[in-house]
């Protein structure tokens, strides 16, 4: 039964309205105020993923939203020139734009949203 279903995912933020703005703006991502006191994050493929308030929001450690993209550097180079830091793990062994290029998987980069949740890009191809 559930197999069939339209699944999405949510995570929660402490500021829902910097949160809007870094989606959109910074991101350039499409978002959409939901009745509920809830943004929606509108991808081009059909998954929507909920933002929500929640008052004693503690960030997730580990990655809630990855963004696939077929050149990690142009990304990287693109979201840092908006502001965006990426994160430096040495147990990843991140380089100096903070790009993982362990050969055993993908190469990726993460950064974190104004919530401190964490985020990434990584290379498809």
């Amino acid at each position: 039964m559930l197999k069939h279903s339209k699944a999405f995912s949510g995570f929660s933020v402490n500021d829902l309205q910097k949160a809007k703005q870094f989606y959109s703006e910074t991101l350039g991502l499409e978002v959409k105020d939901n009745p509920m006191g809830l943004i929606e994050l509108h991808f081009e493929n059909g998954t929507n993923v909920l933002v929500y308030p929640k008052p004693n929001h503690e960030p997730a450690t580990y990655t809630v939203l990855n963004f696939p993209v077929d050149d990690i550097d142009k990304a990287v180079d693109e979201l840092t020139a908006k502001g965006i830091v990426f994160e430096q793990y040495k147990e990843l062994h991140t380089d100096n734009k903070g790009i993982s290029r362990n050969p055993q998987g993908p190469q990726i980069a993460w950064f974190k949203d104004p919530a401190g949740n964490i985020l990434s890009v990584l290379q498809t191809k």
